[in-house]
């Protein structure tokens, strides 16, 4: 049974990104994969300073989410574009996973992994440009990105009022399709 990390790259609680990572998480459950919601409010990081990490300050937050992404096989990434890009929280962490301390060489938990990307925003490109960005970072450090992205456009008007449920039927259909591809390449 293939292990699957979930993470969005919003710290907002109630954030889109999460709410459709949910989704394409349900598809890699339903395809027989276990999966690993993480919330990266659960692990304040200061910001990423190569200081620290020579000195040997290996802040505690990173190196546990070190040792999850280096537990599972592959990723399910939901991100929200802020400024044409990742947002700076989210980059952080996947700075202080990247590198290297007294445990891991510099990305060997994720390296060789494979990683499924989704972007969702409330504009007409639904985060597309961070998709590039993603895709390009990831790559960087050896995991394997699946071709397919999924970018969801006006995501708000895809939830019903409250928005708790997705309510456009056919992207619910592609996040859980992308959610089993994931599992799928990895079995």
């Amino acid at each position: 049974m293939p292990k699957i990390i979930a993470i969005a790259g919003s710290y907002r609680e109630n954030s889109y990104n999460k709410r459709v990572l949910s989704i394409a998480a349900h598809g890699a459950r339903e395809a027989g994969a276990e999966v690993t919601v993480i919330d990266l409010r659960d692990y304040p990081m200061p910001v990423y300073d190569a200081d620290m990490q020579d000195g040997g300050a290996f802040d505690e937050h990173a190196l546990r989410l070190q040792d999850l992404f280096n537990e599972h096989d592959g990723f399910l990434i939901s991100s929200p574009e802020y400024n044409g890009g990742i947002p700076g929280g989210f980059k952080n962490a996947i700075d202080w996973v990247s590198r290297s301390n007294d445990k891991y060489k510099m990305y060997e938990p994720i390296k060789g992994k494979t990683a499924a990307l989704i972007t969702a925003s409330p504009g007409q490109f639904g985060g597309i440009r961070c998709l590039v960005h993603l895709r390009g970072v990831f790559t960087l450090m050896g995991v394997h990105v699946l071709p397919a992205e999924i970018a969801v456009p006006f995501v708000g008007q895809k939830f019903d009022g409250a928005g708790a449920e997705m309510t456009d039927e056919k992207m619910r259909s592609i996040l859980n399709g992308h959610g089993a591809a994931l599992v799928k390449t990895l079995t």
